[in-house]
């Protein structure tokens, strides 16, 4: 027998999602939400939408925030919208804070956190995201096309 082969794992290095929806014409929390559709922090027609709450309390303050005084205000905002305190645990509410972290729009400092650099988020998005995460990605499929097109040369008969 041969030597085992090793299976490489199927966990992406990174992962991006984005959509296009029409332009923007929505103000406050739907706006909100709907650039989280967009970036994919959200699915369609998923009604856990607390990252919208996350995102929207960091984009409204003016300084850095803990993740304890992030929750106390989603759950205001959730309040006074009237929509249901659902996905407001202090461990889902890290795990937003992270995955804002991971499309590089929130930052951590100290124990604080806050939109990345004080910058805005197109600024961010180009920087970060446009240029970094996804001309990487692109590079990387580029990468497996080439190695499949290596593996298996056309044999395709020109018309």
């Amino acid at each position: 027998m041969g030597v085992p082969r090793r299976i490489s794992r199927d966990t992406p290095l990174a992962e991006l999602t984005l959509r296009k929806y029409e332009k923007p014409s929505l103000k406050g929390r739907e706006l909100v939400r709907k650039l989280c559709l967009s970036v994919g922090l959200l699915q369609p027609g998923d009604s856990r939408d607390v990252v919208v709450d996350v995102f929207l309390v960091l984009l409204e303050s003016r300084e850095e925030l803990t993740s304890v005084e992030v929750e106390q205000k989603v759950v205001e905002s959730r309040e006074k919208e009237g929509l249901p305190l659902l996905g407001i645990a202090p461990s889902n509410i890290r795990r937003q804070l992270l995955r804002l972290r991971d499309l590089f729009f929130v930052e951590k400092v100290a124990n604080t956190y806050r939109i990345a650099e004080h910058e805005t988020l197109s600024a961010l998005f180009k920087e970060k995201v446009e240029s970094f995460l996804l001309g990487a990605t692109v590079r990387r499929v580029k990468e497996y096309l080439e190695a499949v097109d290596k593996e298996f040369p056309a044999k395709r008969q020109v018309l």
